[in-house]
């Protein structure tokens, strides 16, 4: 059964679920499946074109489910960054893949057919989505696959001639052994390269590198986008008057307490000091400036290392029309974060508020 962790804004901020226990998982998740896409154009074009080469041989009927496959992913995989558990889809699309070279197996030879290390293909990209619940999984059901085909079509020719199911099965383990052992090394490099080490939230590296794929997405299809900058007040106060370990200790649970709030897609990062960048896929200013009035609360509402730990935050979007820019994103949100410390701070102050008073504490 799914279970809800975070305050309700009118919808669930993370669900777990045995694919994605944690918002982590999801978010990696979705950033793979990003990155996995144009690789998976390649693989259909490889495929197409060997199967045309071989359509004199094995018919060209064959095309017919490599179109099939094309036409369930572009649905499957359309708008996961709006849906609450784009796991399920991800997992559907994987599974169908798999069913239709299963079924592409069957009608050319079941144990005899060509296509049998086919199998093989989608398993490679089950350890870049998934954790290792997901992988033994999908591991275990393409090695039933493998054997409906094979030993359920016919046992007997299975028997006769083993080798061909033996080396499948082989190659299918192999393959995602390495796989898994490749896709470690490469997390966790990635890590290193774009974790904040203290909060464990992305740092400034990271976030520039989704304003790259941010930038490129609105080309595309142009969706709202809302940026939050949060500034914790008096902090260097905080260090000193109380010293730097229990500064890094409210920075940590900061960060802690933003992740309760937010939305796996919802991504955080520290862009340096006491300043955090959150960015919003898909969301307006309005309900942009109430999660910042979310997350304003829960650092407010109990203290930290014995200190009453306040932040201020600024509010901005882009609605989807025109050229999208950043920086002229940040600027503004930033101003607006100036507005809310001008103001008395411990506030939330919107772009598109002339006042600059936004939501204010109670």
């Amino acid at each position: 059964m799914p279970i809800s962790t975070g305050m309700d804004r009118g919808e669930e901020t993370f669900t777990a679920t045995w694919l994605c226990p944690t918002p982590r998982d999801r978010a990696r998740m979705l950033d793979m499946e990003q990155r996995l896409s144009p690789v998976r154009h390649i693989c259909f074009a490889a495929i197409a074109a060997g199967l045309v080469a071989s359509g004199a041989w094995v018919g060209w009927w064959t095309l017919a489910p490599l179109a099939l496959a094309l036409v369930g992913f572009a649905v499957l995989g359309r708008n996961l960054d709006e849906v609450s558990r784009p796991e399920y889809r991800i997992a559907c699309a994987w599974v169908l893949s798999q069913t239709i070279i299963a079924v592409s197996i069957a009608l050319t030879g079941g144990p005899a057919s060509p296509a049998l290390p086919w199998l093989a293909i989608p398993t490679v990209t089950l350890p870049a989505r998934f954790g290792p619940r997901g992988v033994v999984a999908g591991g275990t059901l393409t090695i039933v696959v493998l054997l409906a085909v094979t030993v359920g079509m016919d046992a007997a020719e299975v028997i006769a001639d083993p080798v061909p199911t033996i080396m499948t099965i082989t190659l299918i383990v192999s393959v995602m052994a390495l796989s898994v052992a490749l896709m470690r090394s490469d997390l966790d490099h990635r890590s290193e390269a774009a974790i904040d080490p203290l909060t464990g939230m992305l740092n400034r590296g990271s976030l520039e590198t989704r304003v790259l794929e941010l930038e490129a997405q609105a080309r595309r299809t142009p969706q709202p986008v809302a940026l939050l900058v949060a500034d914790l007040d008096h902090f260097k106060a905080i260090n000193d008057e109380r010293g730097h370990a229990v500064g890094d200790a409210v920075l940590a649970e900061v960060a802690e307490r933003f992740r309760g709030e937010l939305r796996a897609y919802d991504l955080a990062y520290r862009h340096g000091g006491e300043e955090f960048v959150v960015v919003l896929p898909g969301a307006a200013e309005h309900e942009s400036a109430e999660l910042a009035e979310s997350l304003r609360r829960c650092i407010t509402l109990d203290p930290i290392c014995d200190v009453d730990v306040t932040a201020s935050f600024g509010v901005s979007a882009w609605d989807g029309r025109g050229e999208f820019d950043f920086s002229v994103l940040f600027a503004r949100a930033d101003a607006a974060l100036y507005a809310a410390k001008n103001a008395g701070r411990n506030r939330v102050a919107r772009a598109g508020d002339a006042s600059g008073e936004g939501l204010r504490a109670a």
